[in-house]
């Protein structure tokens, strides 16, 4: 009986000590991973930087410019679990807002890929509601504003960001990417950057990263030939762009909000599940190509 209740002893003691490693590892791996599910942030657009010839005429007249300051915004953030650093994805919404698979359904996606995402609500905080029939602000001060604040987070490997718009955010993805443009004045890089149905403009030219575009033949809100003609007009120099196109699809086809279809300012906006598949499969390789070590 005593050997018994010496080797039953023995046995608790081993388990309590599995349970006790178990709690431990439990209890930090949730210390570590508190931002898992989506996280309201606040962080400001990057900030216009003065020119050299506004300094120096400034010391001439011996003034001093004051310093620039950004926009307050907010975003969401989400992460994989783990301690990183992971590399991430900067998304900026259309025109209409943070729709759902905007805020929900790509952020999911793209954290199970195992990337770190920050949506930029780029209206709350301006008090704007819908830039569809009206001036929209220069959007892409607040991706390079996103960009700064994921530099100063631990679990972010800065050096693999890519930038991601849709409709009108996909257009300041281009404009942010260009050579000669915005991207020369900030402080951090994008590494790649996808657009879906963006405005493009052939005077765009070269790039300044790899991109992906994705649209629809039937987008006549964002019509493919324009990316086309910026793509014949691409120096041997440039980082590749590459176009993908759907047959029969619309503006918003990633989108499952709109499986039904509507009619907005004589555009039409409908989900298309063959063509938002295949381009999700093009985003997941074209982010494991060039976000990977």
């Amino acid at each position: 009986m005593s050997r018994l209740l010496i080797k039953w002893r023995r046995s608790s003691v081993k388990t309590t000590r599995l349970f006790l490693c178990l709690v431990a590892f439990l209890s930090d791996a949730i210390a570590g991973n508190q931002a898992d599910a989506d996280e309201l942030v606040h962080f400001e657009s990057a900030p216009v930087k003065l020119s050299p010839f506004r300094i120096r005429k400034a010391n001439e007249q011996g003034k001093t410019l004051p310093q620039p300051q950004g926009t307050p915004l907010q975003g969401y953030l989400s992460r994989p679990l783990g301690h990183g650093p992971f590399p991430a994805v900067v998304v900026l919404h259309g025109c209409e807002g943070m729709r759902l698979s905007i805020k929900d359904l790509w952020p999911k996606r793209l954290v199970s890929w195992g990337y770190v995402v920050l949506v930029v609500d780029s209206f709350t905080t301006r008090n704007i509601k819908d830039t569809c029939q009206s001036h929209l602000p220069d959007r892409v001060f607040d991706a390079y504003g996103a960009l700064n604040f994921l530099s100063k987070q631990s679990f972010v490997d800065i050096r693999r960001v890519a930038l991601m718009g849709f409709s009108t955010g996909a257009t300041a993805t281009l404009e942010g990417t260009k050579i000669e443009g915005n991207e020369q004045l900030m402080d951090h890089k994008f590494k790649a950057a996808i657009a879906y149905y963006p405005l493009c403009a052939a005077t765009q030219g070269d790039a300044t990263v790899p991109i992906l575009i994705l649209t629809g033949d039937r987008d006549n809100w964002s019509p493919a030939d324009r990316c086309r003609k910026r793509l014949a007009r691409l120096s041997d120099n440039s980082p590749p762009i590459e176009l993908n196109i759907y047959k029969g699809t619309y503006h918003d086809f990633d989108a499952p909000e709109f499986k039904v279809g509507r009619r907005v300012l004589g555009h039409i906006e409908k989900y298309n599940p063959d063509a938002a598949g295949k381009s999700i499969r093009s985003v997941h390789t074209f982010l494991r190509e060039y976000l990977s070590n």
